[in-house]
């Protein structure tokens, strides 16, 4: 079959290559220069099923009250009148802080992120072999686990409560004292008397999700898949209903038998010109990558922060800090305040952390439905395929979803208990 995927961050990637694997003819169409130019570029750098529980949760909405005015807040919501995208995805995030919500939506996400993260082994295994060399060099990657820290106690009680929700389900994330946390992380040890507890997650896996995304393209393209760059779509060509290639800006028209939506937090507005509604909206992440100087005392297990939804990941000789979510639109301004925000956290956990050179700060859009599950499957018209939605677990989820994507293509049952979507099951959830 012919396929084009419209998208080349790390879930456009790994569709074309699973698509690809299974036989297809795959042009990936890129608005931008290269691979993982916009929010694969410099995320928090984590294969976290551990980060499974979606924002929507019985505790997210007192956490979002109390951050109200805080130009800092963890959690940011900009709303205004004329936003109505906004508004709607805000009213049905309500909706998913229930607990049976939260329940539910916390079992698919964690299913998903499990034989994703058991894809992502198999993938590293496959191309190590390929190449006879350990294809962890190529993008950083740790498989040191992740450790979630906690400095105030209702927190540590909240994760409690969500890691045995997550242990149901087949997650392994232990709750572990703070002397534990330490024994983990040595370069915690300055806030030893600071820490009330955390919980780890020995499977999980840190690493450069740009890096990961760029080797993985170049062996999409050895393997026979097309890139076309700088190539921003026009339109979606239909015969009826019926989905047969796209046209570009400048013209040009790439017929496919199917077109995979790729596009993040563009998918929503690129869809909405064919009466389709989809529930994703931008949530505004920040990053800052620090040289660190030599021999500073810096973590090398990959930490999450989740009192102020921040993640700490060691690349080499570089430290990733990012996180937060800033929900204004498709601003991609940085923030000052956000962005110091960061660092201030970082000097706070880390006092005697060292590093070289100013800090490179970074934001990008995180396409976020409001119950944190992704939207992957069939779309509305013939022809269309979903893969979209990921929100802050993009690299976590690839994997898994681009094989399931491939299996749903091929008329299979994917090997993973997920809502997949269907021409008929795409609503605001």
């Amino acid at each position: 079959m012919k396929i084009l995927v419209l998208g080349a961050g790390v879930i456009g990637v790994t569709s074309a290559w699973y698509l690809r694997q299974a036989g297809h003819e795959v042009t990936v169409i890129e608005r931008r220069a290269a691979v993982a130019e916009e929010t694969s570029h410099a995320n928090g750098g984590q294969i976290s099923v551990s980060h499974a529980e979606p924002w929507a949760n019985p505790h997210a909405l007192p956490q979002a009250l109390a951050w109200l005015g805080r130009e800092d807040a963890p959690l940011l919501f900009r709303l205004r009148p004329h936003d109505l995208p906004l508004i709607k995805w805000s009213l049905a995030f309500i909706g998913n802080c229930l607990p049976a919500r939260t329940h539910t939506n916390t079992r698919a996400i964690v299913r998903l992120a499990l034989a994703s993260r058991k894809q992502m082994q198999i993938l590293r295994q496959q191309l190590s072999a390929a190449d006879g060399a350990d294809f962890n060099a190529a993008y950083d990657g740790l498989q040191k686990g992740i450790l979630h820290l906690y400095t105030d106690r209702q927190s540590f009680l909240h994760a409690i409560r969500a890691a045995r929700l997550m242990q149901h389900y087949g997650l392994v994330r232990e709750p572990i004292d703070a002397q534990a946390c330490v024994d983990i992380e040595p370069a915690l040890a300055p806030i030893r008397e600071r820490l009330v507890g955390g919980d780890y997650t020995p499977a999980d896996e840190s690493g450069d999700a740009c890096r990961f995304t760029q080797t993985l393209a170049a062996r999409a393209v050895a393997a026979g898949v097309e890139f076309h760059f700088n190539a921003p779509v026009a339109q979606l060509d239909l015969r009826g209903r019926q989905v047969e290639g796209v046209t570009l800006q400048d013209g040009r028209r790439f017929p496919a038998e199917a077109v995979v939506l790729a596009l993040g937090s563009y998918s929503a507005p690129f869809l909405r010109p064919y009466g389709i509604p989809l529930p994703v909206y931008p949530a505004k992440g920040y990053s800052a990558t620090l040289n660190l100087a030599p021999d500073t005392p810096a973590p090398s297990v990959s930490l999450t922060d989740d009192s102020r939804k921040l993640v700490f990941s060691r690349l080499g000789n570089r430290l990733r800090v990012a996180g937060t979510a800033e929900f204004n639109g498709y601003n991609l301004s940085l923030n000052p305040t956000r962005c110091q925000a960061l660092l201030a956290r970082t000097q706070e956990l880390f006092p005697k952390l060292r590093f070289s050179g100013d800090p490179q700060f970074w934001c990008g859009l995180r396409p976020a439905t409001p119950s944190g599950v992704p939207l992957i499957g069939q779309g509305k018209l013939p022809g269309l395929w979903l893969n979209t939605g990921h929100g802050t677990l993009g690299w976590t989820l690839a994997c898994g979803s681009a094989a399931a994507l491939a299996a749903l293509i091929a008329g299979q049952s994917p090997n993973v208990d997920f809502p997949f979507a269907s021409a008929r099951s795409i609503q605001a959830k």
